[in-house]
């Protein structure tokens, strides 16, 4: 009984070393009598017991190795705090077995010692602005290195960029001062724009104003021009009845008629309105002129004897 159980424990470490299953997800580097043999992709193999042997198992997938915070200095002597993440995978399980010892660990330094030197090529402002350029040179340096390693560096991403307590609270305050040299700037604008609108509104009321005025006046004139129009045509109108009326016989008493009741009548208002008594100069030759006139227009209209008597008669006088 005890002989059986020592040989199916004899055969199983046997079966255990003779036969060995690759996982998908790695590669297994085989030595035989302690020197390389082959790589061992995913699936069934065949080993020979204590002659063969699985000296390195490696994980072909993509691998995520965090990069430890440090210290480093800026190139205007600001002290910051950095660190990471760092994208890899291994492309040849040989040269990761045998080209470095633990190439995880080379990675992590490799970037740390390149960080600290593209760090110390940029101010702080720029290690802020320029992130992007920052992972891709790291990324560029450790290719160059991981290269004999046979492992490929994907990506390199900086998670923290911090400064020291006394930086943050000079940025605080700098901060704070170009807030209020902001709000400052965008309060002297406002009170521009609003000085610069009123200063428009008045010119534009002066403007419309001395528009309406220029329009009134405007109106003003073509009525006066067009009311003395009228008026001229309208004398024309009656000069020209008169004219006409004065070709007819008998005119010419009718206009001394007029003549003299015009006369008349504004020496009625004179005297009726002044303090004083008002005559006539030379009423003798108007006590005649009245004379004649009235003579005039007791003759008959066609007698034109009379008409020229009376006429040399009021010239004599």
């Amino acid at each position: 009984m005890l002989t059986s159980a020592i040989v199916l424990l004899i055969l199983f470490f046997v079966l255990k070393n003779f036969v060995i299953i690759v996982e998908m997800r790695e590669t297994c580097v085989v030595e035989r009598l302690g020197t390389f043999r082959t790589v061992l992709q995913p699936g069934l193999h065949l080993l020979i017991p204590f002659v063969d042997r699985v000296a390195y198992r490696h994980d072909v997938r993509e691998q995520v190795l965090d990069i430890p915070p440090q210290n480093c200095i800026t190139r205007d002597n600001i002290q910051v705090s950095v660190d990471g993440i760092i994208y890899l995978k291994i492309n040849d399980a040989h040269r990761a077995s045998y080209g470095i010892g633990d190439y995880r660990l080379a990675s992590i330094n490799m970037a740390q010692t390149t960080m600290r030197s593209e760090i110390g090529k940029l101010s702080l402002d720029e290690t802020f602005a320029e992130r992007e350029r920052l992972n891709d040179a790291i990324v560029k340096e450790i290719d160059k290195a991981s290269e004999a390693w046979g492992i490929k560096v994907l990506s390199y991403e900086l998670k923290n960029i911090i400064p020291s307590s006394q930086v943050i609270h000079t940025l605080e305050k700098q901060m704070e001062a170009e807030r209020e040299k902001r709000a400052e700037i965008t309060l002297a604008n406002a009170a521009k724009e609003s000085k610069i609108l009123v200063s428009e509104g008045y010119r534009q009321e002066s403007i419309n104003i001395s528009e309406g005025e220029k329009q009134r006046r405007v109106n003003i004139a073509q009525a006066r021009a067009k009311e003395i129009q009228l008026l001229a045509d309208a004398s024309a109108y009656t000069f020209k009845r008169v004219g006409e009326a004065i070709q007819k016989p008998g005119g010419d008493q009718v206009v001394r008629l007029k003549v003299m009741e015009s006369y008349l009548e504004n020496m009625s208002h004179l005297l009726k309105d002044s303090q004083v008594s008002i005559f006539p100069s030379k009423l003798a030759e108007f006590q005649t002129f009245a004379k004649v006139l009235g003579d005039n227009l007791r003759a008959p209209v066609n007698d034109t004897a009379t008409v020229t008597q009376s006429t040399q008669a009021r010239k004599g006088h």
